[in-house]
Parts: structure tokens; C-alpha cells; sequence
């Protein structure tokens, strides 16, 4: 047992070594501020290679050191000519306005792309997956076949994402910036199925992350609530592992309209538990925006609230 350990530990060693030596460039953006650096299909011993857009504000300089935001879905955050729907969060233009307007920290940006198909698998959070009972978790497994794509191209797989995040992405990322690399100056976010996944991050690695934002958190995990046990499973979750909200700050927010029509019961469940758990503001903040639909036009014209919530100066 100890052999096959401290072989594992050094190959995981020989693993980071040669990640950090993978060199962002520059990457041509439609943006409206900064600019963005980008590590082309950055390995990984954990998951699949992905893209990793990393955003630097406008006079970025290396004699300053910033706060980071990490967020999934990387390929909808800045250049909308280049996304599936010509939407994106316009993530460049609200950072840039708020620290010009001397609202949040001066903050880079690092824009985690999906890997696709394995999405699902990518931001199901896996604890609570796995106190499904196994009949559901199967029917949720089911295999894809012919006008019956599954939610599930591999078998989920959150817990190696966060560990990609943690063990490998982060350490390149302070590495090669001059970061803030405590807790109180690292975040996550993301929507829907990446709102799970930044929650579960928080949980799972609170000495890493300090806040996380979840905007139309995807609470049933599939697409209905009628006899559904998912939504409450991750209640159940949560109730276990929130970390204390002295240090840790979280944001969720939900529409009305689309699939954020469905988030009303659980996210007022989720509620609940985080207020019996002593969590208030300035520590947590739960809104619901009238009119709002599941997409990237609701979210951008929404993220200076989280934000400022996140990233806001403190006095």
C-alpha cells in the first residue's frame, strides 16, 4: 500500500511538473476590455484536455497582485460572435467597469471551457450522485442509443474535475500570475449545472475557495421535479458539508421563465437550510429576477450584482 502511494504521488509530481510548463499566448477576442490568454487544450490527469481562457483587465501589470475568478463554461464568457447562440456574459466589459469604478479588486478571469458532451458528467456534483438510490442513478446512467442521447456521456466524474481545478489548474495559474491565491481572494461560479458545481466546490475545498456564485442553479439535475429525488439529495448534501459562513460567501439567483421555472421549490429550500446555518448577509445573497430565462443574455445583465458581491472591496 505505502509503495503503490508514494508511486502515485510522484507521478502526480512528474503530472503538475509538466503542465506548468504549458505557456498561454495571446488569443485574437472580439472583447470589449483586456485581453485574453489562452492554454490550448491544457492536459490533465483527471479529466478530458479542455481550453482555459485566462482574462486579464485593462493595464494588467505584474507588480500588482489580483483576485481570481474562476468560472465554467469558458467558451460563453467574452466573445459572442464564437458561441453556439451569439450569447455570451460579457464577462470582460462588467469586470472592467467595476474596478474602473473602483467597486471590486482588481481581478483576472480564468474561463474553464466545457468539455462537451462530458459536461454533465463534468458539474453533476458526485456525493450527492452517489446517495441516489441505485435504481435512479442507472435510469440517470442510462446508456445513449438512437433518439436517446442520456444526460451522461461517461460516468459522472465532479469529484476528478474539482481535483483538475484544484491540483492543476490553480497551481499553473499562481504560477504564471500574480495572484491572490488565498481563499479570501478566490472564487468560483458558474450557471446552472455550473452553479451545482461551484456550490459543491465551495464544500468540498472551503480552505481553497472564499465565495462561490450560482446564477439559475440547476437543482433538479435533470429536466422535471415530479418525482424526482435529485433536489433534495442536495439539500441533504449541503446540510452536511457547508463549510461555516464566517469566511465563505455565497450567491444564488434565479429567473422565472424557461428552466428557471422549476428552480423556485428547491432554491427555496436551499434557502432555508443556509439560513438555519447562519448564513445572512453580507455572507449570502438569494435573489429572483422577474422575466429572467435560463441563458447567457439573463445572466450578463445580472453578473454585476454577483460580482460586486464576490469581488467587492472590503473595508
Amino acid at each position: 500500500m505505502g509503495k503503490f502511494y508514494i508511486l502515485s504521488m510522484l507521478l502526480a509530481g512528474l503530472f503538475l511538473q509538466a503542465c506548468t510548463t504549458v505557456r498561454p499566448k495571446p488569443w485574437p477576442m472580439q472583447l470589449h476590455a483586456g485581453r485574453v490568454e489562452r492554454i490550448e487544450s491544457m492536459p490533465s490527469q483527471w479529466v478530458t484536455a479542455r481550453n482555459v481562457d485566462v482574462w486579464l483587465p485593462p493595464g494588467y501589470q505584474r507588480g500588482q497582485q489580483y483576485s481570481v475568478l474562476y468560472m465554467h463554461d469558458g467558451q460563453m464568457l467574452f466573445d459572442s460572435s464564437t458561441t453556439w447562440n451569439k450569447q455570451a456574459w460579457q464577462v470582460d466589459a462588467h469586470i472592467s467597469k467595476l474596478m474602473a469604478l473602483g467597486l471590486i479588486e482588481p481581478t483576472i478571469v480564468v474561463g474553464i471551457w466545457n468539455a462537451g458532451a462530458e459536461r454533465h458528467a463534468d458539474y453533476f456534483p458526485q456525493k450527492p450522485f452517489l446517495q441516489l438510490s441505485q435504481g435512479m442513478r442507472d435510469s440517470l446512467l442510462q446508456a445513449a442509443g438512437p433518439g436517446r442521447p442520456g444526460l451522461f456521456a461517461v460516468p459522472v466524474q465532479s469529484d476528478n474535475y474539482l481535483r483538475f481545478i484544484v491540483e492543476e489548474l490553480k497551481p499553473l495559474i499562481d504560477r504564471r500570475y500574480p495572484t491572490r491565491p488565498e481563499a479570501a481572494h478566490t472564487f468560483i461560479a458558474g450557471s446552472s449545472m455550473g452553479g451545482l458545481i461551484s456550490v459543491y466546490a465551495l464544500c468540498e475545498y472551503p480552505a481553497v475557495f472564499g465565495g462561490a456564485a450560482c446564477l439559475s442553479t440547476h437543482w433538479p439535475g435533470i429536466f422535471q421535479l415530479e418525482n424526482n429525488p435529485v433536489p433534495q439529495t442536495f439539500v441533504n448534501y449541503l446540510d452536511a458539508h457547508l463549510p461555516p459562513p464566517a469566511h465563505h460567501r455565497l450567491y444564488f439567483d434565479r429567473g422565472t421563465e424557461g428552466l428557471d421555472a422549476l428552480y423556485e421549490k428547491p432554491q427555496w429550500q436551499v434557502d432555508t437550510l443556509l439560513a438555519a446555518k447562519g448564513y445572512r448577509p453580507p455572507m449570502l445573497q438569494s435573489l429572483t429576477f422577474e422575466g429572467h430565462d435560463h441563458n447567457e443574455q439573463s445572466w450578463a445583465s445580472r453578473l454585476a450584482i454577483p460580482l460586486v458581491f464576490l469581488l467587492g472591496k472590503k473595508s
